[in-house]
């Protein structure tokens, strides 16, 4: 009785029980949040608000905190922001080399960036540091922030890498930890932390947890002792050949496998009549402005592109809200999504706002800010991210009328996540997708579907910055990769040439720092042949790397369908083997006469204008490229009532 009267004491008065409230709300708090933040962010997150996300003052300093084992430690950045090269307000993801980062917006808080009408993201690293690239060789040890924002093959890969590792159950030292994520698309993930998206609105930075814990020691215990291996670690079952493809393309330009839509606009009669205005149009002897030999008909494309400038209208979709819609990435492995995004909203001759007039409909959401946004680290799971885009999908049916008509089939997106071919299933199954991931063997449909370029922006500001490369009588290195190991295939390419040949520079990943990134970009630029083997998946950033760099590009990657494989030559301006010829590369490479080398290394010179963004498109650019094979394969797949 004594201890229950002792129980009711503080309720015997309005100033105790509103003690008690406040303190059981605040306990609450504290239980709730330790289950969502790691590492103590519940109580830092309690007694100081925002310290997360916040930025003080103008341009002021993004406070982030980062941990290393047992030890936290809150590194501060300095933020810029606003190039000159852009008119609206950018939003910038960096760190600052020493394993910090944040995310900052005009000196405003993280929380109003949707709010307030940011339009562009430039994930980066520092300013002035713009030569990160997807082979590693480039980023500092502790650049942790970045890493998980620019790493194309994601920290699920990285994980898995991990657990291959240490597959006996057995304690992995963090040096060894380091080795084993020098697999990853950067190979210097910091010791310090591994940073993640959480499920919410704001971004922070997480220790590698679930499946694994942290010793005492500052060493990694994988709790799990073996893992079967992800598709992305085999060799594909089927491989589907070149000519393959070749032949799939020709039936289905002869009979669309397209469903008819439910009843036939005005538009859609105005793109069926445009089939046959390319088809009997003139033939092209010569013409100024194309390179003939790099496309399969110089003549049809031409006619094709000037009627789509003539008569093609998109409606883009305002539904959907940031930063999953309408937000572009323009910097990094997944900069082409973005900088299509940002030219195709800011475009007033093809955009139309009233959707009674468009010939295609764009949904314009961010495959990389959906894993950033929604993905569950360590879940192994993506469906959520499938179920977001589906609901998505729902929503636009409801709210009009265009995509139920035809089921999709005059509607695009265009996503270069790794994901996206699972993410887009089903629920968009009929619609033109434009993919890096151009994966016959993971549904990519030739004739329907763009094999979209993967292009690695270093910098948003000057994405035509080291454009180009040494002519072809300077170039005497014969064969040249160096990058990470992810992926079956990289090691088998390494396990035949690496060390074997002086004519043959085939290396790993290539340490950090600024000397070692412009050593990287100076052997493309003096290179006859660069190799681009696949990693995960099929895409890799190196072809579209090599023509930058002016290098005939060597493609190793089974079923991978080459960037507008529906009106360009590949055979003219690149190398495409099967990787089961691996170990013949150096035959197969000194074979080609010299005439022929130089006829390709021409072709790449001529090939590169199709392969480039510009802050203010031209005409037959990386953007007019892409938008002209959406309407190209649109054209041949469509079917009247």
């Amino acid at each position: 009785m004594e201890l229950l009267n002792g129980f009711k004491n503080p309720f015997r008065s309005e100033y105790k029980r509103w003690v008690f409230l406040v303190g059981l709300v605040a306990i609450s708090h504290l239980l709730f949040q330790s289950f969502l933040l790691p590492y103590g962010n519940a109580l830092r997150s309690l007694l100081l608000p925002g310290i997360d996300d916040s930025i003080e003052g103008n341009y002021g300093n993004v406070v982030s905190p980062v941990r290393s084992g047992s030890k936290s430690v809150v590194v501060r950045n300095t933020l810029t922001i606003n190039g000159s090269d852009f008119s609206t307000r950018d939003v910038i993801l960096f760190n600052d080399g020493n394993g910090g980062g944040g995310v900052g917006i005009s000196g405003r808080k993280i929380g109003d960036w949707v709010e307030k009408g940011v339009s562009n993201v430039i994930f980066d690293g520092n300013v002035d540091d713009d030569y990160a690239s997807e082979n590693g060789e480039d980023l500092n040890e502790n650049a942790v922030l970045e890493e998980v924002i620019r790493d194309q093959d994601n920290y699920v890969n990285a994980t898995s890498r991990i657990e291959q590792v240490a597959k006996h159950g057995r304690e992995v030292s963090i040096g060894e930890l380091r080795d084993v994520n020098t697999t990853s698309h950067y190979p210097a993930l910091s010791s310090m932390a591994n940073p993640t998206p959480n499920a919410g609105s704001s971004f922070r930075s997480t220790s590698l947890q679930s499946d694994h814990t942290v010793s005492k020691s500052n060493s990694l215990m994988v709790v799990k002792p073996g893992k079967k291996k992800m598709r992305c670690e085999m060799p594909p079952k089927t491989v589907t050949t070149i000519d393959e493809m070749n032949r799939i393309l020709l039936r289905h330009r002869r009979s669309s496998r397209a469903m008819r839509p439910r009843r036939s606009s005005i538009r859609d009669k105005e793109i069926f009549a445009a089939k046959s205005r390319i088809e009997n149009g003139p033939v092209i002897t010569n013409d100024q402005d194309l390179y003939a030999p790099v496309f399969r008909n110089v003549s049809l494309f031409k006619r094709s592109y000037e009627l789509m400038e003539q008569i093609l209208k998109v409606y883009v979709y305002k539904d959907g809200k940031k930063p999953n819609f309408h937000l572009p990435i323009l910097k990094g492995l997944y900069a082409s999504e973005g900088w299509f995004m940002k030219l195709m909203q800011g475009n007033k001759h093809f955009v139309v706002k009233d959707p009674r007039r468009a010939h295609l409909f764009y949904m314009p959401f961010s495959s990389r800010m959906l894993e950033y946004t929604l993905y569950v680290r360590n879940s192994h799971n993506r469906t959520n991210l499938r179920q977001f885009l589906k609901d998505y999908t729902e929503t636009i049916s409801a709210k009009y009328p265009y995509f139920n008509r035809t089921d999709g089939a005059d509607h695009f997106l265009v996503a270069c996540h790794d994901w996206a071919p699972y993410e887009t299933r089903h629920h968009m199954e009929h619609c033109i997708k434009a993919l890096c991931n151009a994966d016959v063997t993971a549904g990519f449909k030739i004739g329907r579907d763009v094999s979209l370029p993967e292009t690695y922006v270093r910098s948003a500001r000057n994405p035509l910055r080291d454009l180009g490369g040494k002519p072809a009588s300077q170039r005497h290195i014969l064969a040249f990769y160096a990058g990470s190991m992810h992926g079956y295939l990289r090691p088998i390419l390494l396990k035949h040439w690496k060390d074997k040949d002086t004519d043959m520079k085939i290396l790993g990943p290539m340490p950090p720092g600024v000397a070692s990134k412009m050593n990287y970009i100076q052997h493309m630029k003096s290179t006859k042949y660069c190799i681009c083997p696949k990693g995960y998946e099929v895409n890799s950033p190196r072809v579209v790397e090599s023509i930058f760099y002016e290098c005939v590009p060597v493609i190793i990657s089974d079923n991978f369908v080459p960037p507008f494989f529906e009106v360009l030559d590949w055979g003219a301006f690149s190398i495409i083997l099967a990787e089961k010829d691996i170990p013949n590369l150096k035959d197969i490479l000194t074979s080609i006469p010299q005439e022929r080398y130089l006829a390709l290394q021409l072709g790449v010179r001529k090939v590169q204008r199709h392969f480039l963004w510009h802050a203010k498109p031209e005409r037959y650019d990386l953007f007019h490229m892409t938008l002209h094979s959406i309407w190209y394969n649109r054209v041949y797949q469509i079917k009247l009532r």
